[in-house]
């Protein structure tokens, strides 16, 4: 178990009981993305965490795998969609950048509050383009951190006691760049709200 996991794991029940702080954000979140898929559509989402997105979107396609480092995150994720009846809904075990992520093709790949996690963005931008089809869209939208940013020494203070996991520290036109250097053309780059400063990026495999 890799640490990654282990932390994860560990904050599964209280990430479950977690409460979105703007709900009105979520929702235009989820609507964008919405507009971006179709009822055929094959989706595989990273880093789902306990679903509440996985669930909220899958009735809107014909497959929707949602994946996450964390077994603990799952089984959690397993048991809401149990009960909200979306038994088509499937999880998997997996990671971006470690190569064992489901197989595709899929006509969009999902990410959300997850790229600044990633200690390897290439790799992992290289192993999702090559689960998507010609065309296929990577969805994002995660904070970017500057790397002088005020919340740097407090999220370091926060690591060493294992209370907070890899941040990577990058603008958003540095994880744009690093998208495209993977295969991706930026279709759409901005913000979901006003409320809202995590850029949301849509990039199309070429």
């Amino acid at each position: 178990m890799t640490t990654a996991t282990a932390f994860w794991d560990r904050i599964a029940p209280k990430y479950a009981n977690f409460r979105i702080r703007d709900m009105p954000a979520y929702e235009a979140t989820l609507e964008r993305t919405r507009s971006h898929l179709r009822p055929e559509d094959r989706v595989l989402e990273l880093g789902c965490g306990t679903g509440g997105t996985a669930r909220a979107l899958a009735p809107s396609v014909a497959d929707y795998v949602a994946t996450d480092i964390s077994g603990a995150m799952l089984e959690i994720a397993r048991e809401k969609a149990w009960d909200e009846g979306q038994r088509g809904l499937r999880f998997a075990v997996a990671a971006p950048g470690t190569g064992d992520l489901p197989e595709g093709p899929f006509d969009a790949v999902l990410a959300f509050n997850l790229l600044h996690l990633l200690p390897d963005q290439a790799g992992a931008f290289r192993e999702i383009a090559a689960r998507l089809k010609p065309g296929g869209l990577l969805i994002s939208k995660t904070p970017c951190i500057a790397p002088f940013s005020p919340l740097r020494p407090v999220i370091k203070a926060m690591q060493l006691v294992g209370k907070a996991p890899f941040v990577d520290y990058a603008r958003s036109a540095t994880l744009q760049a690093r998208i495209e250097a993977a295969g991706f053309e930026i279709v759409e780059a901005g913000r979901v709200s006003d409320s809202d400063k995590r850029p949301y990026i849509v990039a199309r495999r070429v």
